[in-house]
């Protein structure tokens, strides 16, 4: 059995953003408060990090310490690599493999190049990338890890699948070849930013239901979502059965 902990289903911006005053952002349920979007994939033995934000600080601390086996990352975007450096406390239990695309590979060693550097600054994150390719399955302690392909605008990013569940963020498109890469999912995690208007790179929510009707998988969980999607209670109301919104700290077992 794996579990799956989503360590914050928020936008860039984080849910309440700064400055606004709306109902979300305003609203005092906790599954109102979003982190930027990041989760851990678990078994007994091994532990995945999907993205590692900016807020991957704050979100590690309400976690067990121990080991993270791997850090999977999406894309290069700030929101979903900001946090590289907090890996630090993590390294005392040795050198933390990084799986990447070989843009997002390219792009952390410029956003954090004394991590790279031939002589390194004693404390820094020792860390090591590893690039990959989509449909390449790579097993990470007792986890199979297959990433897939999807399309932020004009960027392609990684999703990945972990046995019968598959996570995928900041998708705005995906080729017809993936899914016979994730045929027969049963758990769906994908972004649904908000209801309208369309957005240049993220799915809607009338979008992220096409998908999830395609796809056919039994439970389907909303992440990325950004204050203007509603409050997380009234929403989720009005999803049909098996489609809800996911909210930080919610653990999945699959």
């Amino acid at each position: 059995m794996m579990r799956l902990t989503f360590l914050g289903t928020g936008t860039s911006v984080g849910v309440p953003t700064i400055g606004c005053k709306c109902k979300v952002c305003s609203s005092t349920d906790v599954h109102d408060k979003r982190l930027r979007a990041s989760a851990l994939v678990e078994t007994d033995s091994t532990r995945l990090l999907i993205d590692c934000g900016p807020d991957f600080r704050q979100q590690m601390l309400g976690q067990d310490f121990r080991r993270i086996d791997a850090v999977l990352l999406t894309h290069v975007h700030y929101d979903h690599v900001g946090g590289l450096d907090d890996l630090r406390p993590f390294c005392v239990f040795g050198e933390i493999n990084i799986y990447a695309d070989k843009l997002t590979a390219d792009g952390i060693k410029h956003i954090i190049p004394y991590c790279f550097s031939k002589h390194k600054y004693p404390g820094v994150p020792d860390i090591s990338v590893n690039v990959i390719k989509p449909h390449d399955v790579f097993r990470v302690g007792d986890i199979d890890v297959m990433p897939v392909q999807v399309m932020h605008d004009k960027l392609p990013i990684l999703g990945y699948r972990f046995g019968d569940l598959l996570y995928i963020t900041d998708m705005k498109s995906i080729a017809d070849i993936e899914f016979g890469y994730i045929e027969g999912v049963k758990v769906l995690v994908v972004n649904a930013l908000r209801f309208s208007p369309e957005h240049h790179s993220h799915l809607t929510v009338g979008e992220a239901m096409n998908f999830v009707r395609k796809v056919g998988a039994e439970h389907t969980f909303f992440t990325h979502m950004g204050h203007d999607i509603g409050l997380h209670e009234e929403i989720n109301k009005l999803l049909p059965d098996g489609v809800k919104l996911a909210f930080d700290g919610q653990k999945i077992d699959f």
